[in-house]
């Protein structure tokens, strides 16, 4: 009985808990809906009453959110797959080679992880418009294709790999980078498929530096469009949640069908240290 008592109330706690969770997104999706009135009532409604299907089509003739999708989704698409490569390849250097001063440089390069992304931003500005690359997809993808977080993560993953596998390997006259690229990586997809999902959602996210080095429309990207569906004399509160859902719509799609990936990567890497 008291078994009973205490399940229950632990699934009231997480009921309560995934619906405080869900209600920005919920809430979003129902106020990108409602009319222009029903909007700005005040009290504000929570369910709506009828359903404006056409504030999507509005935001789609006042920004051109399409493209802006595109753009972000081009940008997220090329750094992860940026990190992808170098993240393995500097894990795998961690992990199986041995060479002199890999425990100070690997430290070295986890204690990176510790400074905000605000410090190196200046720094970052400069680096890219002394190369003429504002407003260009370079700087928008260049001074994020390495991570440090995500060679952490390779890392502990390889770690766990077995040195019997790789003894067998050398035995049949396997190099470091056959070892590295057929028998290595087809066994780390849990772990590459989390850092994927990762540095994606990061990316699409992204809103400051976007924002910073670009200048013309065409090389924006969606989080800067949700901006510009706010006018300094009025602002249309459905038409930018309209915006905000359009925006969310791909990552909560990435999100859900990557989400396994995510947990079992996370849990593998967080075994061996």
């Amino acid at each position: 009985m008291k078994g009973r008592l205490h399940s229950t109330l632990l699934y009231v706690l997480l009921t309560i808990a995934a619906a405080l969770i869900l209600y920005p997104v919920i809430y979003t999706f129902f106020m990108a809906v409602m009319s222009p009135e029903e909007a700005s009532a005040y009290p504000p409604h929570f369910i709506p009453h009828s359903f404006h299907l056409a504030n999507f089509t509005e935001v789609f003739e006042i920004v051109p959110i399409a493209a802006f999708i595109g753009n972000t989704f081009l940008i997220s698409g090329l750094t992860m797959i940026g990190q992808l490569i170098t993240a393995s390849l500097a894990a795998y250097a961690f992990a199986k080679m041995e060479f002199k001063g890999k425990n100070f440089i690997f430290s070295m390069f986890v204690a990176t992880m510790m400074i905000p992304w605000e410090v190196t931003i200046i720094p970052n500005y400069l680096t890219v418009r002394s190369w003429n690359w504002l407003d260009t997809y370079q700087g928008l993808t260049v001074p994020f294709l390495a991570t440090a977080f995500g060679t952490f993560l390779l890392r502990q993953f390889f770690l766990q790999l077995p040195k019997e596998l790789f003894e067998a390997a050398r035995m049949d006259g396997c190099g470091h980078i056959r070892y590295f690229l057929f028998h290595v990586l087809p066994l780390s997809r849990p772990a590459l498929g989390t850092l994927a999902v990762y540095s994606f959602l990061n990316m699409y996210n992204s809103y400051l530096w976007p924002l910073l080095i670009t200048n013309s429309e065409n090389m924006r990207t969606v989080q800067i469009g949700i901006s510009m569906l706010e006018f300094q004399e009025s602002t249309s509160w459905n038409l930018v949640f309209a915006g905000t859902a359009l925006v969310i719509l791909p990552s909560l799609l990435l999100l859900v069908f990557g989400l396994k990936q995510l947990v079992r990567g996370m849990a593998a890497g967080a075994l061996k240290g």
